[in-house]
């Protein structure tokens, strides 16, 4: 795709003065504030003429009911408010896109870093908060499990008591993520905590097979009593696991997508939920309603943890491989290249792909033919640490060419 030759700096480049970008507040009169104001050095492709105010947008819903009114048959008004709410959605989220690229990337920088140093407190008391919360807990759920001899009870015994091994590998992920010999490890080892959670899921798994084969073989085996014993105390140690769950499920939801680990907790205090749920119904149905019931639940209760766990190692896979970053950061990291420097042309192709938790980055610019050596070098080295200090990018490699015309450098070595 070509570009217009301007003299313009990039947004990226160079904090814009304050005279020229205003930041959105959360004051009462926001809504009648006009969108921020860009000029043709931070906004050479005049991106801000794009955004739709607040009294535009809430424009389009009275447009719409105007027409309802108006309209006989109830269809007609119901395909009205629903094109009206995506007519919204979609020019709301043009705005923030439009907004997320105008942004320094020194603003993206120091955000990111705020978020950071805001959330360090909260990381490790997610972290550690839930560590000895397991620890605790897989002690109570052994109590109820042995004391009860529901299978049910079994089952969420042996996630318990799994849960602090696995939240003890995920520390040690992250403590190797930070410390990295340069010579053995010259590309960082951000992915060894992909890894880690791909071995927490398969531990988890694992265990759930271990159960479902104990709970089958006691369905076969069969029982002399039409119902299990009732032991209330285990009953309540599940009971006090779930509510400690909750707690923690509710805390690690702000942080779920920002800090993979965080994500990965997030995802077992959820399941845990769904199972020391389960697990307390199944086993209270084992003792007052039929026996089978309680090694029934075991075996549901197994295949689901199962299922959650292998879905949540299929995505970190998909990581690990090197899949496609969305689209909003695949547009941000072409405007960044776009608008880096009047030196470029054209850009050619650009790469977003993720490798483990980060992204690695391909940009393949196009430059004049007769510009200096040194200066192709220096448009080039700029871009890349510049698209590298990007909080979501590992690494970042910039090609220079001349034309667009030829054949992709790189291709997919299906054969050797």
């Amino acid at each position: 795709m070509s570009l217009p030759h301007h003299e313009a700096t990039s947004t990226g480049v160079e904090p814009v003065e304050t005279t020229h970008y205003q930041h959105r507040t959360h004051s009462s009169d926001e809504e009648s504030q006009p969108p921020p104001r860009y000029t043709p050095e931070n906004d050479p492709f005049q991106l801000s003429s794009k955004l739709k105010s607040a009294e535009e947008i809430r424009e389009i819903k009275a447009n719409t009911s105007r027409k309802r009114d108006c309209a006989p048959s109830l269809v007609k008004k119901t395909t009205d408010a629903v094109t009206s709410r995506r007519l919204q959605g979609f020019y709301e989220s043009q705005n923030e896109s439009i907004q997320r690229m105008l942004k320094p990337v020194e603003e993206h920088v120091r955000d990111a870093r705020e978020f950071t140093s805001q959330n360090q407190l909260k990381y490790k008391i997610a972290v550690w908060g839930s560590f000895a919360a397991n620890v605790i807990l897989s002690v109570v759920q052994i109590y109820g499990a042995v004391s009860s001899g529901s299978l049910s009870l079994f089952t969420t015994m042996a996630d318990a008591i799994f849960d602090p091994m696995s939240n003890l590998t995920l520390l040690l992920c992250n403590k190797a993520v930070s410390k990295v010999n340069p010579r053995k490890f010259p590309a960082g080892k951000a992915r060894i905590e992909t890894a880690g959670n791909i071995c927490f899921c398969f531990l988890m798994t694992s265990v759930s097979f271990i159960l479902i084969a104990f709970s089958a073989r006691e369905l076969k085996t069969g029982s002399e009593d039409e119902t299990n014993a009732f032991h209330l105390p285990s009953v309540i140690a599940v009971a006090v696991a779930f509510g400690t769950k909750f707690a923690l499920f509710v805390y690690c939801w702000a942080m779920r997508n920002q800090v993979s680990q965080i994500r990965i907790l997030w995802e077992d205090h959820r399941n845990d939920l769904f199972i020391n749920g389960f697990g307390i119904l199944t086993s209270v149905g084992g003792s007052k309603l039929r026996w089978w019931i309680d090694p029934m639940g075991a075996v549901i209760l197994s295949v689901l943890i199962s299922a959650l766990w292998l879905h949540t190692a299929y995505s970190e896979f998909q990581l690990l491989i090197g899949v496609t970053a969305d689209i909003q950061t695949q547009q941000l990291i072409t405007y960044i290249s776009m608008t880096h420097s009047p030196l470029i042309t054209a850009i050619d192709t650009v790469r977003a792909y993720t490798s483990g938790p980060r992204l690695l980055v391909e940009v393949d610019i196009v430059m004049d033919p007769n510009e200096t050596l040194q200066a192709t070098h220096d448009v080039a080295e700029e871009l890349q640490m510049k698209l590298e200090s990007l909080p979501d990018v590992e690494r970042a490699y910039v090609h220079v060419d001349y034309e667009t015309t030829h054949k992709p450098e790189h291709f997919l070595k299906k054969e050797l």
